[in-house]
């Protein structure tokens, strides 16, 4: 399904009949509405950020709902489409934290890339409805994906911004890993704890000190 070592990670659970059935409804949701993101970008941060490459992962609750916007990785939306204001306050930090200056695209691909997995626990949304997928089953296979990472011998950096990533924290009990929490980076919130927080560099120092190579959060201009 996704084309690598995804597949084998995850294997038992793409063979599942109750993953199949879940899919089916999925599907049915897809044919029935218009939904986001696109059918063929649902599993995109699994396919470019390989299990085995994983080192920071950033979990997001659900796509953006607006046309055009969402493309299958947390916070991130498509080239050409307008910064959110979370994704523009994240800028905002990284400027303050790293000197980092990310214009105006906010397509975060080379970050998954890079071996940050921009991970939403909802994978999918109806069009102007946030959360409208909230109970399909989608953090059955997510949280599993977390226990998954958890699993990694390799040190991982886990962000969780916001009340709803926190409570993934749960899922994280490996001492090898790092967790980096703070508040959300929407602008009801960024000011209550995410300003200031350094995430960018707190993971940085944290790959470098486990001789893992640092990300390189600079996008291109286009």
């Amino acid at each position: 399904m996704i084309g690598n070592d995804w597949d084998t990670v995850l294997k038992s659970v793409w063979e599942s009949p109750n993953f199949n059935k879940f899919m089916d409804k999925v599907k049915e949701e897809y044919k029935k509405y218009t939904c986001y993101p696109e059918f063929n970008n649902i599993f995109n941060a699994l396919k470019l950020t390989p299990y085995s490459k994983v080192k920071v992962v950033i979990i997001g609750q659900d796509p953006y709902h607006g046309e055009g916007e969402a493309h299958g990785l947390s916070f991130s939306v498509q080239k050409g489409v307008k910064l959110p204001p979370s994704l523009q306050n994240i800028f905002k930090e990284l400027n303050d934290d790293l000197g980092i200056k990310n214009g105006s695209c906010g397509d975060l691909t080379p970050w998954a890339k890079e071996g940050v997995l921009l991970l939403n626990s909802i994978l999918s949304v109806r069009k102007d409805s946030p959360l409208s997928h909230k109970d399909l089953g989608w953090q059955l296979l997510t949280d599993h994906i977390i226990k998954l990472i958890n699993l990694k011998k390799e040190p991982v950096v886990f962000i969780l911004w916001g009340s709803f990533a926190k409570s993934k924290k749960q899922f994280i009990t490996n001492k090898n890993h790092l967790v980096l929490e703070s508040t959300h980076p929407s602008p009801f919130s960024a000011y209550s704890g995410f300003f200031g927080s350094k995430p960018f560099s707190k993971t940085n120092e944290f790959l470098k000190k486990n001789k893992i190579k640092e990300v390189n959060f600079t996008l291109p201009s286009h």
